[in-house]
């Protein structure tokens, strides 16, 4: 796979990671584990070249940390930029809506300090590569929960900290303190916020920029055809953009990255992906996968070279109906 590197100042890695939150913390709450064709899935996206694994403490909670770290153990750990996060914790696993889990912030800088301990005891490691802040606690100074994570650096626990779903403002923050290296946020086809500050901001300053959902949530790469093709307990029932008229508007969308996908000879999930990579030097999506056949075609996503006019294309598609949540 071609490689980027994590911003300006980080190390090497494949342009296509791996998300790794469905593995445990699933979008159908009720749908069982495959541990087995997971940890495979993970040793699968370090031979093919995706060598960013992203993880985080809340995603089960828990328990997709200690997968990761079974999946990393043998010799495979120094393979990967392991990457985790912090920030986030479940409340009441019933406490949501629907029954959903009630996820809520803690930036406390002894919760920070805290969590890196159970978060390396989980991965089975002494460091990770990438710690980034899961959300910006309302309630506490960001300049604080990123000094507490400084802090980490300077104990040796993690080479690089990030930050997720932020403002160019609160980077500016952070960066007064400490060296950004990232900055995680939801970037696809059909989500371009980012395109307007936050990633320009990144690209003058080095950092790099990790998207997640890059295949807006399964639907880019052309899985649903209608809100009865989602499961029952599916997460995505709930969304705007899924419900039935919005989403029939949003196959229009679909529809117009096929044609591209026909003529470049790749798939429609290889084209969502190809159009995120060319956004920027240090732009490195996360699809998330726990099955071996859509990892293999996420990852020969870059491979795919979108000529001029099919970016230009892509980048005039419409934007979707519904909003992001």
């Amino acid at each position: 796979m071609r490689t980027t590197t994590l911003g300006s100042k980080g190390p090497e890695t494949g342009v296509i990671g791996l998300g790794c939150m469905g593995m445990t913390f699933a979008y159908e709450m009720k749908a069982p584990r495959d541990d087995a064709t997971s940890v495979s899935v993970i040793h699968q996206a370090l031979d093919l070249g995706s060598t960013l694994i992203d993880t985080a403490d809340v995603y089960g909670p828990y328990t997709n940390e200690e997968l990761v770290g079974r999946a990393l153990a043998g010799g495979r750990r120094e393979r990967a930029l392991l990457a985790t996060k912090v920030g986030l914790y479940v409340a009441d696993p019933t406490g949501g809506p629907d029954d959903s889990p009630l996820i809520v912030n803690n930036g406390r800088p002894e919760h920070v300090r805290q969590s890196i301990d159970e978060s390396l005891r989980r991965l089975g490691t002494d460091h990770v590569d990438l710690y980034q802040l899961h959300r910006v606690d309302p309630e506490v100074p960001l300049e604080e929960t990123w000094g507490a994570m400084a802090e980490v650096v300077a104990a040796g626990k993690a080479r690089f900290i990030g930050l997720s779903e932020v403002t160019v403002e609160q980077i500016e923050r952070a960066q007064a303190v400490h060296p950004v290296a990232s900055v995680q946020s939801e970037m696809s086809l059909w989500t371009r916020d980012a395109l307007d500050e936050v990633l320009p901001y990144c690209e003058q300053e080095g950092i790099a920029f990790l998207p997640f959902s890059p295949l807006g949530r399964g639907f880019l790469a052309g899985r649903f055809t209608s809100f009865d093709d989602l499961p029952e307990d599916d997460f995505r029932r709930r969304l705007p953009r899924f419900q039935q008229d919005a989403l029939r508007a949003n196959l229009a969308i679909v529809g117009r990255v096929r044609e591209i996908a026909e003529r470049a000879e790749a798939t429609a999930a290889q084209v969502a992906l190809a159009w995120v990579v060319a956004q920027g030097r240090f732009v490195i999506p996360i699809p998330g996968t726990k099955t071996p056949k859509y990892l293999a075609d996420n990852a020969g996503a870059a491979d795919v070279q979108l000529s001029a006019a099919d970016l230009a294309a892509l980048d005039a598609l419409p934007a979707p109906q519904g909003g992001r949540y």
